[in-house]
């Protein structure tokens, strides 16, 4: 069966972040959404300018993660930003982590994963300056260029692209993980 992937996004995201890996599960033959707050299409950030618009597949509101075999959270500092306040996606991040499904997160999306209370005890890493909120947030934040922890894959910036994309794509084809923590 086709693997079906999310990726939730919204305007100000790192172009690179959300691109590489949707151009790279889709070579590996997996579907993948772009899932936003609202329909139409969002504006990526690329080398400090607004740049693309890609258009969104589906929405929070019609969508939930039992749908998904994993989800991917590009970074850039305004799309994590929104993204945090918004419970929809919150309760879309928690969703994948209490069905053990892969996760993958880079840069500063891993704000949305603290504000989404899923860190805590987490081996993982990030964009540097948010290290701190991390480690606040009770994970162990390493400085790697890519780190999993049983299902839950994460990078610090799009320089790690070609490592990330290999580990979230193997992590998709194992599937769900038995997860020690709650």
């Amino acid at each position: 069966m086709k693997k079906r992937i999310a990726i939730l996004a919204t305007n100000g995201f790192e172009e690179s972040e959300l691109k590489s890996p949707k151009e790279a599960m889709e070579a590996e033959g997996f579907q993948v959404d772009i899932v936003s707050e609202e329909r139409g299409s969002i504006k990526a950030w690329a080398d400090g300018n607004w740049s693309k618009e890609y258009s969104v597949d589906r929405t929070l509101d019609e969508v939930n993660a039992n749908q998904y075999n994993a989800l991917v959270l590009p970074g850039g500092v305004i799309n994590p930003d929104k993204l945090r306040r918004n419970e929809d996606a919150l309760v879309f991040v928690r969703d994948f982590f209490k069905e053990k499904k892969p996760v993958a997160a880079i840069c500063h999306a891993a704000w949305t994963l603290i504000s989404a209370e899923v860190v805590e005890g987490r081996k993982m890493t990030s964009f540097k300056s948010i290290k701190d909120d991390l480690v606040n947030a009770g994970a162990n934040w390493v400085d790697e260029e890519v780190v999993v922890d049983e299902g839950f894959v994460t990078s610090r910036n799009p320089s790690d692209l070609p490592a990330f994309n290999s580990k979230l794509i193997e992590e998709i084809k194992e599937g769900k993980h038995e997860l020690q923590h709650a």
